[in-house]
């Protein structure tokens, strides 16, 4: 009996055979790939330039279990969507070539980042988006709002911890007694970033030749605390930074023998850290801004107040889209430095929603609530969704609150209070019809199960469980 034949490889189209001439000119005999999960994890491979044609020309495939477990890797027992558990099938991905990049301190290597596909449909750069991507959810997002003729534009800011520890260091610890790489409160520190000089500069660097540029970088209040502003883009392309941001600070700083950590707030001595996200919407026929009016309340035009109206709305039933853990909800506290309910200001840092009057250009939202543990795709997707549903409708925006939020959230409609923990926050996701209609329902059944299995973990775990859960790989 004769062996069956290898099937053919696909046949490069011209456009990747011209990178991997150039590729294998440059002595580059591989690629790297990275696809971020549900929790904002991102998963992904080295593979060979040959392997690299067929991926770009039908696709490839990581075992659905990437979409199936959580940040330990622990499968979830509660999921529906697949068939989890059981055969453990094939979860297709394409790849997104226009997202190349370069790995400086890997000899220039390519890295492209790809999103999950529905197995039902066919592979490859045609297929269908996976209910479950959320790389995927935030295109679907942006399509409804090019159906309406707008396109978005988004800036995430991040503060992360830096320790100077290891992984092994940090375990070894249990999280206890870490040494932060510089000690003391001391927010805009000149002196600070001027001793750490080489650390600030190269990290703006390695982030401009990752096609990440850092608008501004700063220390933040607490012992080794940074802050971060990425320079604004298109939405999807700004998720991508943001997504590539987050791990590859990592990197950067475990290369060095150091540890950065994005949980949401790892000690209860010093502020939580936040993913604040700045956004604007753009007229796809003329190229202008939509947000400013001159002559209108604080320069905002009548589209800006519906979009804002929206987020408003909205901002309870998709919290945990932008909360997603157990420690999310320890930094949602009064003056900690975080909102806590669902108001809006005119350069009010207390408000969720800040609105920042400027000129056509300049004139945008911030949206304070989010931390840095939130998975980009997914908190943009939320934000930018609720504030097209505001549009949509027509909402009218309310008063702004003026001076500190925290003094009149208790009189404020329960529609605007939001939630102190998980379980909470995943059941008004769970039961928001606007959820289902803006994400799907299959990818809020599924992100609700998720959440509703991170709080069964907590629950069943002693309270150093958070940091030990979240430190490193959030």
């Amino acid at each position: 009996m004769s062996k069956p034949r290898p099937k053919a490889k696909p046949a490069a189209t011209g456009e990747v055979q011209k990178k991997i001439s150039l590729w294998q000119s440059q002595g580059i005999t591989r690629i790297k790939l990275g696809l971020t999960d549900i929790d904002g994890v991102m998963r992904g491979k080295y593979i060979s330039l040959d392997k690299f044609a067929s991926v770009a020309e039908s696709g490839g495939a990581f075992c659905d279990c990437v979409l199936g477990w959580d940040v330990e890797d622990k499968l979830y027992d509660n999921v529906k969507y697949t068939g989890w558990h059981t055969a453990f099938p094939d979860a297709p991905f394409r790849l997104d070539l226009s997202t190349e990049r370069r790995l400086a301190d890997e000899n220039d290597i390519p890295f492209f980042i790809g999103e999950f596909t529905d197995p039902k449909s066919e592979g490859g750069p045609g297929a269908k988006r996976h209910p479950l991507c959320p790389r995927g959810l935030l295109q679907t997002i942006l399509d409804r709002a090019k159906g309406m003729g707008y396109g978005a534009r988004i800036g995430f800011e991040y503060e992360f911890f830096v320790f100077d520890e290891t992984p092994h260091t940090v375990r070894e610890k249990r999280y206890k007694n870490l040494k932060p790489l510089t000690p003391g409160n001391f927010g805009y520190s000149v002196l600070r970033n001027s001793v750490e000089s080489d650390l600030f500069t190269r990290l703006m660097d390695y982030q401009l030749s990752l096609d990440c540029p850092i608008e501004g970088l700063h220390c933040e209040t607490g012992p080794g605390v940074i802050e971060a502003a990425l320079a604004n883009d298109e939405a999807l392309r700004a998720a991508d930074k943001a997504a590539i941001f987050k791990t590859f600070t990592k990197v950067f700083f475990q290369k060095r023998n150091l540890l950065a950590t994005f949980m949401a707030k790892w000690s209860l001595d010093y502020p939580g850290q936040s993913g604040h996200l700045h956004q604007s919407l753009y007229s796809l026929k003329s190229g202008d801004p939509v947000f400013h009016k001159a002559g209108g309340r604080e320069g905002m035009s009548p589209l800006m107040e519906s979009y804002v109206a929206g987020m408003q709305k909205y901002l309870k039933p998709f919290l945990c889209m932008c909360a997603p853990t157990i420690n999310s909800y320890t930094r949602l506290v009064k003056g900690a430095w975080a909102p806590t309910s669902a108001t809006w200001g005119v350069e009010n840092r207390t408000t969720s929603l800040r609105v920042i009057p400027g000129s056509a250009k300049s004139q945008r939202m911030e949206f304070r609530l989010g931390a840095a543990d939130g998975n980009p795709y997914l908190v943009a997707a939320a934000c930018i969704g609720a504030g097209l549903l505001g549009i949509e409708r027509k909402l009218k925006l309310g008063p702004p609150v003026k001076g500190s939020a925290y003094e009149v959230q208790d009189s404020l409609p329960e529609e605007l209070k939001l939630p102190s923990n998980l379980r909470d926050s995943l059941g008004n996701l769970r039961a928001s019809n606007e959820a289902k209609e803006l994400f799907g329902a299959d990818f809020v059944d599924h992100f609700a199960n998720s959440r509703e299995w991170e709080v069964r973990e907590h629950e069943r775990q002693i309270t150093d469980w958070q940091l030990a859960r979240y430190f490193e790989i959030i």
